[in-house]
């Protein structure tokens, strides 16, 4: 067994997850969100000012149970939840890869493309880094001839 604990927390300006983006690229405009980091861990944001991108890995702490199969809003056809992006998995971590924005005069990092809930417990931050996190060749599996969508 293990343990996973909150560094921080995420600001946004959902309150539900009714009113949160699918994908936080989406929203029109992007808001500006906050990562709050407890006292303890702010000495890891040394050196983090030069990247434009971070990986943020969070904990969906209301997505409630998960399915091992269901259907998305946007298919007819049943779908494994490892074959999708729902947050309705069996360890609800969400990810997303946000602009950095900078630091702002409380220490919050300043992010846009998020796609979670206010008060959302953030677990870890990583730098995006181009030559290891973008696959440009990567196939999308059962969702390589859907259209994009809105929100």
């Amino acid at each position: 067994m293990f343990t996973v604990r909150p560094i921080g927390v995420l600001h946004t300006p959902w309150h539900s997850t009714s009113e949160c983006p699918r994908n936080g690229r989406r929203a029109d405009p992007p808001p500006l969100c906050h990562a709050e980091l407890l006292a303890e861990f702010r000495d890891g944001l040394h050196s983090i000012e030069g990247y434009s991108h971070l990986i943020l890995l969070y904990w969906l702490d209301r997505a409630g149970e998960p399915e091992m199969v269901f259907k998305p809003p946007f298919d007819d056809q049943p779908r494994g939840v490892f074959a999708t992006r729902t947050p309705r998995r069996p360890n609800p971590i969400g990810l997303s890869v946000v602009k950095f924005e900078g630091i702002d005069a409380q220490g919050r990092l300043m992010v846009r493309y998020l796609d979670c809930v206010d008060g959302t417990p953030l677990i870890d931050i990583k730098p995006y880094l181009r030559t290891t996190d973008c696959e440009p060749e990567a196939s999308m599996g059962f969702q390589a001839n859907r259209a994009p969508r809105p929100g």
